[in-house]
């Protein structure tokens, strides 16, 4: 789901449930939103590739949501989508501006078919994505709006959910496939937390078996 929109992956999905809070085909911005005759571009139902990625950076989103440099409308316009896709790209806001029919994403039509949908969710941070992943674990990005690998490397200092689960005494266990993004945060770093971390294809299995899961 990472840098894909609601829309995109399952606004259609309102055609097996009504009740989801998709989309309905009259969607559209203009390709200009400062031209009053600019082509405006509906969206669809034809999506096949994940292919390419809207932008998302701060600034991008920031277009897409007000068009401009001005963020003080309110509610929000919402009609720079399209505008901000083809200053990246020729025609790539007809990529922006679709979804996916149920039919092209079984396994997802399946799921929110037999379980819940969450039709009202939104990034913490309108931007990239490690600032994100800050914001989960930690209810703050401490500023971050953007990918800083100089700022990663050296460690994010806010206090983390895993710090209150062990001073209340609850275990914790962090399973890894690359570098874990918790990793972002000094505090995480301390030796006393060296065992939390377990490589997923070491642990995950074996401990789901014996069940050996942390709290």
């Amino acid at each position: 789901m990472e840098n894909r929109s609601f829309d995109h992956m399952l606004g259609w999905m309102n055609k097996l449930n009504p009740e989801i809070n998709g989309v309905n085909a009259s969607e559209s911005n203009p390709t200009s939103a400062t031209d009053p005759h600019s082509p405006r571009v509906f969206f669809d139902s034809k999506s096949h590739f994940v292919d390419p990625n809207p932008g998302h950076s701060c600034q991008a989103i920031r277009e897409q949501i007000f068009s401009s440099n001005d963020t003080s409308l309110n509610p929000a316009p919402m009609n720079g989508f399209a505008q901000q896709a083809e200053s990246m790209e020729p025609d790539m806001s007809q990529s922006v501006m679709n979804g996916f029919d149920p039919i092209m994403i079984p396994v997802y039509k399946t799921l929110a078919s037999e379980f819940a949908v969450f039709d009202g969710w939104f990034a913490s941070v309108p931007s990239a994505t490690q600032p994100n992943r800050l914001y989960v674990h930690s209810a703050t990005s401490y500023g971050a709006t953007r990918n800083s690998p100089w700022l990663l490397a050296k460690g994010y200092p806010q206090r983390t959910i895993f710090e209150n689960l062990d001073d209340e005494g609850i275990s914790f266990g962090i399973y890894f496939q690359s570098i874990p993004a918790t990793l972002f945060y000094r505090n995480l770093r301390k030796l006393k937390y060296l065992q939390k971390f377990r490589p997923y294809g070491l642990w995950f299995k074996s401990d789901a078996e014996n069940r050996k899961f942390p709290s």
